[in-house]
């Protein structure tokens, strides 16, 4: 990329400077006329080549900025082609009243266009069809200058100097708007955009100079091609070409500021005043009766025709704008009702926060006196001969002490996470944990659990800890609930399903009935720190009746890759339909 820069710098470069040394060195004649001509032909072509790599790797925006630089710059390439055909190819003067001046006229609307794309700035929500539609209305609008001011005295009534007195009125103020839109963006752009619009600005400034005085020195019969005068317009046309090929500019500015809203009102009102002018011109082609009849009714046909014309479009861009802004105005609502969602929300998070606190706080003050109560129990159990009925009651004691210090455990852990240390985990080790660590209640409630677990092992990714808790829980629930329905078994299995592990905690009771429910105890809020735990952990808690009326506590997890293996699902083959806790 930068050999291909280097290498039409040097061609520029080269044109440059044999254009000066032939206006120096040779006097009027073909040579130096066709060295003039082909000399502006290269630098235009060295120009437009240097936008070709800024159009492929930009996108966008910025691509379609490029695009209407390239457009310019080409119609002006075939402006001075046309010219060279003319004084090389055919060995004559360019005429007075010369078709091809409309492509050198027009060659500027494509550069304001994409200047008034605003490159520099971040992306704003002015919509891309309506930033079309300006700019299809202000071509329009300058086409329809010409028509009213420099085609009359071409077609309709022939006259050189009114021709070219109009062609260069009219060009110089097209210039001159164009430096007004280049010196904004070059005022509020910085970095290497600053001074991409700079060079633009100077070398533009020079090419409205230079050929200001191209046309006094034409009218003066002082210019022929190659003269002095051309110097200023092939330096113009170079510093053009460095500009464009020295550029790598491809990204907006983040720290411009985004005056979107502004900018589209801007775009806007321009296009209705440039719609509004119609009428005025119309009644100015009316009153002028100094004018040729002829010449009045051109531009009274013109002008209706151009008004129809910007009618519809304006009619189209209304239309589109209504589109635009019922969107946005969509997008507001939706923006204001996720918004007080959001309130809504945080507001129930602060009352969480100060509810957990408060649970916290309680939790803390409560675990004291339980564990005074479980020390009384146990002393009373160790003290002394006790008879059987005071020994059963000793034994309650302990047990309800142990089961309120537990939820008390879950409310702290509730009310205050604490930090997870997330690693693979044995299930299987972690089941015959829990079961262990519920020997003693399942002892004093005379209740025998049953554990069922497959040859291989089931591992998931998660908190040993918080799932141990999880577990030791629900069999501690579990077993609450099988005493109150009045049984004698608990079966605690795991097994895989898919990608998912299943342990699975049935009460083996001979005597259920049909309404009876698996845990009754897991609707507390020992349930609550259980479900943050598995939630947490991607994973749920839910019961399920089997069809011998067997009820469930079933608690699934995200199963780790390579914790595969062939087990049997037998006794989980009629858990389906499922329903989650609560």
């Amino acid at each position: 990329m930068r050999g291909y820069t280097k290498f039409w710098s040097w061609v520029v470069t080269s044109c440059l400077i044999t254009m000066i040394l032939a206006t120096l060195r040779l006097h009027q004649s073909f040579a130096l006329t066709a060295l003039s001509d082909v000399v502006q032909c290269i630098v235009l072509f060295s120009a437009t080549l240097a936008l070709i790599p800024q159009i492929l790797f930009s996108r966008g925006r910025l691509r379609l900025f490029w695009t209407l630089l390239g457009t310019g710059i080409t119609f002006w390439l075939c402006y001075q082609s046309f010219w060279t055909y003319y004084e090389v190819w055919l060995r004559k003067d360019v005429p007075d009243l010369y078709a091809g001046d409309v492509i050198l006229f027009l060659h500027i609307v494509p550069l304001m266009a994409a200047v008034a794309l605003r490159p520099h700035a971040p992306q704003d929500e002015y919509a891309a069809q309506l930033r079309r539609l300006d700019f299809a209305i202000m071509m329009v609008w300058w086409g329809y200058l010409y028509l009213l001011f420099v085609i009359p005295w071409q077609y309709v009534m022939a006259d050189v100097a009114a021709y070219g007195e109009n062609l260069n009125r009219l060009y110089l103020i097209e210039k001159l708007a164009f430096l007004s839109l280049l010196l904004a963006a070059w005022k509020e752009s910085n970095g290497g955009w600053k001074k991409f619009y700079a060079g633009f600005f100077g070398a533009s400034l020079l090419y409205a100079v230079g050929s200001h005085v191209a046309n006094w020195a034409l009218s003066w019969h002082a210019y022929y091609s190659g003269s002095f005068y051309d110097i200023p317009l092939v330096g113009s046309m170079a510093w053009i070409a460095y500009t464009l090929l020295w550029t790598r500019e491809r990204e907006p500015l983040p720290d411009v500021r985004t005056t979107s809203t502004a900018h589209g009102v801007w775009l806007a009102r321009v296009g209705m005043m440039a719609a509004l002018s119609l009428p005025l011109f119309a009644a100015w082609s009316l009153v002028d009766t100094e004018l040729p009849l002829r010449v009045r009714t051109f531009r009274l046909v013109m002008t209706l025709g151009t008004a129809l014309l910007m009618g519809i479009m304006v009619f189209v861009r209304q239309h589109l704008l209504d589109r635009e802004l019922l969107r946005l105005l969509n997008h507001s609502r939706e923006s204001i009702s996720n918004l007080k969602r959001l309130q809504t929300q945080i507001t129930e998070s602060e009352k969480l926060a100060s509810i957990g606190q408060l649970v916290g706080g309680a939790a803390h003050e409560l675990n004291n006196p339980i564990t005074a109560m479980l020390g009384y129990s146990d002393l009373l159990q160790l003290s002394g001969p006790l008879n059987p009925q005071q020994t059963e009651l000793a034994g309650k004691i302990g047990q309800h002490a142990r089961r309120t210090k537990s939820l008390v455990a879950s409310l702290l852990s509730f009310a205050k996470p604490s930090a997870t240390a997330m690693a693979a985990v044995d299930l299987n080790a972690l089941l015959r944990t829990a079961i262990k660590l519920s020997e003693p209640q399942s002892r004093a409630l005379d209740i025998k659990i049953a554990i069922e677990l497959p040859q291989h092992v089931l591992q998931v990714h998660g908190d040993s800890n918080q799932l141990l808790q999880v577990c030791a829980q629900v069999i501690s629930d579990a077993l609450h609930a099988v005493e109150q329905n009045g049984g004698n078994g608990l079966t605690v299995s795991a097994l895989r399903r898919e990608d998912m592990v299943v342990i699975s905690i049935v009460d083996d009771s001979s005597s259920l009935r049909e309404d009876s429910e698996p845990v009754q105890a897991l609707s507390s809020l020992g349930l609550s720190a259980c479900q943050g735990i598995l939630q947490h952990h991607h994973g749920r808690i839910l019961w399920r009746r089997e069809p011998n009326a067997r009820p469930a506590v079933c608690i699934e997890l995200p199963a780790m890759p390579g914790s595969q293996g062939k087990s049997s699902e037998a006794g989980l083959a009629g858990l389906w339909p499922a329903q989650p806790f609560a």
